[in-house]
């Protein structure tokens, strides 16, 4: 039984992670907070404050599936060994295929539990606010803009996260010149903040008769959705606010009002735009919002380099400063130029499977890359 003896020894591999998984998890002291929540949920005043009561709830929900989902992990795992000692007691080895497929969702599992350890930065457990603007290329670029906004979307809906389109400007020909959104869900931030930087396509144009090659470069800036009052002072002079027509879906409301808001704050240059509000208030509000953590993200950082990554501004959206590159022609391959972690299937990258990507980013940044604005060319 040569077969099962070999995967005894490739699961036992995994004993001594597990044990430190579940260190780094501090399963007890999440035990001791599931039965505090649970009791203040019993208070009969716990629902007098809606907002801090809903936070708690969610918090109480994240709990239990991280000691739930351990806690499956832990018996899969010695199911699989059971198995195997059953399998050779009754000289199966027939049962071999099916404890492969077992380990092979241990082992995503396993991955996907120990991912999320890493997000353990203040803003990773937010919601995050994505900006994507089309650079090089013209009207490929636009198109190429709209393929990553499905991308993330494809991504969010996956993981049941829900994505909401705050600001859009539609190309020309086709796709977008810029779209801002934002993904809501538990750890979008940290899981999102991979993404910040230059995506680069490479393919055959749909938009050149000649079929020739075409480059693309599109920009992606992320900010955590920081919904608390930030405690940063605006003076009006500070700032200049435009208003304009809503472009976006919402019918005949959203093109009749101008209730579109830009900001731009003068002395560092930072622009925020928001339009799916239905008033121009409601939209003024929402950008203030987004300043003031822009703004505040860039006051936690000392020096020039991290103060230039977080503000998301990348001198040129071309070559040289990409963070992924992704090849439809004349081979498929996406290979992230930080990390080195490559996938031939394309296509199944653009239907939203970057957790490979994102998951690789975390290590790398969790190892101490010498700089997160490094890249190769």
């Amino acid at each position: 039984m040569v077969e099962l003896d070999n995967l005894k020894i490739e699961i036992r591999q995994y004993e001594e992670p597990l044990k430190e998984l579940k260190a780094s998890l501090d399963l007890e002291s999440k035990g001791n907070r599931i039965e505090e929540l649970s009791r203040l949920m019993e208070e009969p005043d716990f629902w007098n404050d809606p907002e801090k009561s809903r936070k708690q709830s969610q918090e109480l929900g994240s709990l239990k599936e991280d000691v739930n989902t351990f806690t499956d992990l832990e018996t899969k795992y010695s199911d699989m060994l059971d198995l195997i000692d059953i399998a050779n007691e009754e000289n199966d080895e027939s049962m071999a295929d099916e404890i492969k497929g077992d380990f092979d969702a241990f082992r995503e599992k396993f991955e996907s539990i120990r991912i999320k350890t890493l997000l353990s930065d203040e803003y990773d457990n937010y919601n995050a606010i994505m900006r994507l603007n089309a650079g090089a290329g013209g009207t490929e670029s636009c198109d190429w803009c709209a393929m990553l906004y499905r991308m993330y979307t494809r991504w969010a809906e996956r993981h049941g996260f829900t994505i909401e389109e705050l600001d859009s400007l539609e190309g020309d020909e086709a796709g977008y010149k810029s779209v801002t959104f934002q993904i809501n869900g538990e750890n979008a931030y940290g899981y999102m903040k991979s993404e910040k930087g230059v995506h680069r396509l490479v393919r055959i144009s749909p938009f050149n008769a000649q079929g020739k090659r075409q480059t693309s470069f599109v920009s992606m800036d992320v900010m955590p959705d920081i919904e608390e009052d930030i405690d940063i002072d605006i003076r009006p002079e500070d700032i200049k606010v435009d208003t304009y027509r809503s472009s976006g879906a919402g019918g005949q409301h959203i093109n009749k009002t101008s209730s579109a808001i830009r900001i731009t704050h003068l002395a560092t240059g930072i622009v925020v735009t928001c339009q799916n509000e239905r008033s121009q208030f409601q939209n003024k509000d929402k950008a203030m919002q987004m300043l003031k953590a822009k703004l505040y993200m860039l006051a936690r950082e000392n020096n020039a380099e991290k103060l230039s990554d977080i503000r998301g501004e990348i001198k040129d959206i071309a070559w040289g400063s990409q963070i992924r590159s992704y090849f439809l022609q004349p081979y498929q391959l996406v290979k992230d130029l930080r990390t080195g972690t490559e996938i031939a299937q394309a296509d199944s990258v653009l239907d939203g499977n970057i957790d490979p990507f994102i998951n690789s980013y975390l290590k790398w940044e969790k190892t101490g890359a010498q700089s997160k604005g490094e890249t190769n060319g």
